[in-house]
């Protein structure tokens, strides 16, 4: 199991691509697995047959810990089990009956086999696990089990009949589950504020016109998109209002002279928000090609942990323009004390001088500040900024 970040002990394994058995090449996807920060595939790295898998799905594993073992068929798998108990002979698996919906109890007295994290929310809520059935290998009790218990929603109950389902239900995912802690944090603790602004956008349609004429034609053009020049629109205001550049600390602001920008990545998993860092120091080729590179490994699953840390960027774009949203509220991403939503493009009268009037696109801007960090006036001046750097752009 890898170790995904200095802080992550165990992962938990949510689906199996291969069995026992199958053949494995180099670069096929072997397990998904979750810590309490994202998701990742495995990709094997190494060829021939599955022998052994020693975690079932939904196990929590250990970092660095044996998960399978890959090698020629008939050799031996044992001496790699990392949990040797796994190996001794283990009695039939007993049928579980239920006392009541938060215990269920076996039916014959046998050695409980719990990973040290569900051992600890077992225990902080005074729940007997020496008398669950686990959903580990060989009934070993994993965080899930405790969760489902306490929650009252594993699968043992006794069922009710019905003629129809009227609903479904399916745990969180660790990645929801942070989420979801992360955004009610963020909105209890933090003055949000939104000022909503929109910009001209015509000078970044001829450019991105301009980048789609060139691909077609020239092998080396980079296929920069409208969000990565609204991107470089943003750092360069920040540099420009270096307050807006920070992280909130509670006793204390961190301006930070140099941006390290993250952009919201919407994921068949959840929403991630990577880094870049550096980014102001790039050109925008550059820049186009590091914000693909960070989405890009966001959707397959592995993403460096490190740069999804909130503390990893100085500021954050979310763009759903090409959802259609003409004004949204985003949320900081703590301790950050700004982001900026982007929404859709629409056409409007405007005076194009000289007592002509015609329909004029523009984008719209959304930004959400932290107002414990920054006041009202010098918000509106940077988003301002952000606009002016929009409609003064020049390809």
């Amino acid at each position: 199991m890898p170790k995904q970040g200095q802080s992550v002990e165990t992962c938990i394994i949510t689906k199996w691509f291969k069995q026992k058995g199958d053949s494995v090449s180099v670069g096929d996807i072997l397990f998904s697995y979750e810590t309490d920060k994202a998701a990742f595939d495995l990709e094997s790295t190494a060829g021939g047959i599955l022998l052994d898998v020693f975690f079932s799905e939904g196990a929590e594993v250990p970092v660095l810990a044996n998960v399978a073992v890959i090698g020629i068929s008939g050799e031996e798998t044992q001496s790699f089990n990392p949990d040797q108990s796994l190996s001794e002979p283990v009695n039939t698996k007993v049928k579980a009956e239920v006392k009541d919906e938060n215990t269920l109890l076996l039916s014959k007295n046998e050695k409980t086999r719990i990973s040290p994290r569900a051992k600890r929310m077992a225990e902080n809520k005074g729940l007997n696990y020496n008398k669950l059935q686990g959903s580990g290998p060989n009934g070993r009790i994993v965080a899930n089990d405790i969760e489902k218990v306490l929650s009252g929603a594993t699968s043992v109950i006794k069922p009710v009949q019905k003629t129809e389902t009227e609903f479904t239900e399916k745990p969180l995912g660790n990645v929801r589950k942070l989420i979801g802690r992360a955004m009610q944090n963020s909105l209890q603790t933090a003055a949000q504020l939104t000022h909503h602004m929109s910009a001209d956008v015509r000078y970044l349609l001829e450019a991105r016109q301009k980048i789609k004429n060139k691909l077609s034609s020239d092998t080396s053009q980079q296929d920069i998109t409208l969000n990565d020049l609204v991107c470089w629109c943003v750092i360069r205001a920040l540099e420009k209002f270096p307050e807006a550049n920070s992280h909130f600390l509670e006793d204390r602001i961190k301006t930070f002279h140099k941006v390290h920008l993250a952009i919201a990545v919407d994921t068949s998993r959840g929403l991630m928000v990577p880094s870049v860092i550096n980014a102001g120091e790039m050109d925008l080729a550059k820049l186009s090609k590091e914000l693909k590179s960070v989405a890009d490994a966001c959707k397959k699953g592995n993403i460096n942990p490190e740069l999804i840390q909130s503390t990893a960027a100085t500021f954050t774009v979310s763009n759903l323009g090409n959802y259609g949203v003409e004004m949204f509220t985003p949320v900081i991403n703590l301790p950050q004390t700004g982001i900026l939503g982007v929404c859709t493009i629409i056409n409007r009268p405007a005076n194009l001088g000289n007592n002509i009037f015609g329909f004029v696109p523009y984008i719209g801007l959304s930004l959400t500040y932290d107002h414990r960090a920054i006041d009202g006036g010098p918000a509106t001046l940077f988003l301002k900024e952000i606009k002016d750097q929009i409609e003064a752009f020049r390809y």
